[in-house]
């Protein structure tokens, strides 16, 4: 039966020094998919170990279907094995002495149940994973992505609480990872499992994710939906990881409710989202997706400018412009198979203020 993961303060510190994870708090819901993304080294895969009871937690708390399972200030310690959580790892894992069969059939031995409840167990997770057909095949004759399923039905076979996956589709070639993405979200909703995934792919999380967490350093910096994430990213990190790449420095010269008035390097002002707490003043750095360039304003738009294209490049379903804008070097992208905009010409464009995001200088973008 799927449980509630609840994370609070959790914190792993290898040596003395910076923790990997430090007061990392979060909920994911019973019968809900989360995905940890992150740049390597930011702590996701750490506290998906943390979870599964292969790290010790240095601090904080976990609990799974309201059983405290990890509370190190409580000497609290469950071992993996009494967590009934199920696991697909990056390196699949697989027996490969073993068939499909018996590879799906292994977590169910010690569980003490008949044979001919194994034997229905099996046939379902091997039916969710379509490898029916495969079940007396040796696994070392399966394809990568197969392979990969065999390990996802093994880790549901026995109805864990939790299922826990650590980039497991970061080994198969890009073709198939963009098949299999889809099927992963397809079979762990068919069985309601929860889920805590992790992944440093945005587009997988995307795909796979009811919300997805953003990691740096150590800490859980935004958990949202897709949506919220890409629109309103919680700052300048958020903003660039998940594909800001356009970054215009200038300062706040006056707030109107949600948006700021920002004086550009240039002299010029435009409207972005602007956090009220930001005094005017401040140096910001304004955020914009390539993509939220609008190419074909209207006469009235907001934001609406003439920049120089500086150089532009054709990549057959799309074509990206480098700009001189505001004194900086912006991208802006142009869906369709014709370029309407020559290279050394200029281009009216307009920056929509509420997909403009000013975040204060001092932060970095990666």
């Amino acid at each position: 039966m799927s449980a509630e993961l609840k994370v609070s303060g959790l914190g792993k510190a290898f040596t003395a020094g910076r923790a990997v994870v430090d007061d990392v708090s979060f909920t994911v819901a019973a019968g809900e998919i989360v995905v940890l993304l992150g740049p390597s080294g930011c702590g996701k895969t750490t506290t998906l170990r943390c979870v599964a009871g292969l790290e010790h937690p240095t601090e904080g708390e976990i609990s799974l279907g309201g059983e405290v399972i990890s509370a190190p200030a409580k000497g609290i310690l469950l071992p993996p094995r009494l967590r009934n959580v199920g696991m697909v790892f990056q390196s699949y894992a697989v027996w490969p002495h073993l068939t499909v069969r018996q590879n799906v059939a292994y977590p169910l031995k010690t569980r003490g149940l008949s044979r001919a409840d194994m034997d229905a167990k099996i046939r379902q997770a091997l039916a969710l994973v379509d490898l029916e057909s495969y079940a007396d095949r040796s696994v070392t004759q399966l394809s990568g992505g197969q392979t990969q399923r065999v390990a996802l039905a093994r880790a549901m076979v026995y109805e864990p609480r939790l299922l826990l996956l650590d980039e497991p589709l970061s080994n198969l070639d890009a073709q198939l990872r963009l098949r299999l993405r889809d099927e992963l979200r397809r079979i762990i909703k068919a069985v309601g499992l929860t889920a805590l995934y992790v992944t440093h792919e945005q587009t997988e999380a995307v795909v796979l994710g009811d919300r997805i967490g953003v990691m740096r350093d150590g800490k859980l910096l935004q958990l949202a939906t897709a949506e919220d994430l890409y629109n309103r990213p919680a700052d300048l990190f958020v903003a660039g990881f998940t594909g800001a790449s356009n970054v215009v420095p200038g300062t706040v010269r006056a707030h109107h409710g949600a948006f700021g008035e920002i004086e550009t390097a240039s002299g010029a002002r435009l409207s972005a989202w602007l956090n009220e707490g930001t005094p005017v003043g401040e140096r910001v750095m304004v955020a914009v997706r390539p993509e939220n360039i609008d190419l074909v304003p209207a006469a009235d738009a907001p934001n609406r400018v003439t920049a120089r294209i500086l150089e532009r490049r054709y990549q057959g379903t799309h074509t990206i412009y480098h700009l001189d804008l505001y004194g900086a070097r912006i991208e802006a992208l142009e869906m369709g198979t014709a370029p309407r905009h020559a290279e050394g010409g200029d281009v009216t464009i307009a920056l929509p203020p509420t997909l403009c995001w000013a975040y204060p200088a001092a932060e970095i973008a990666p």
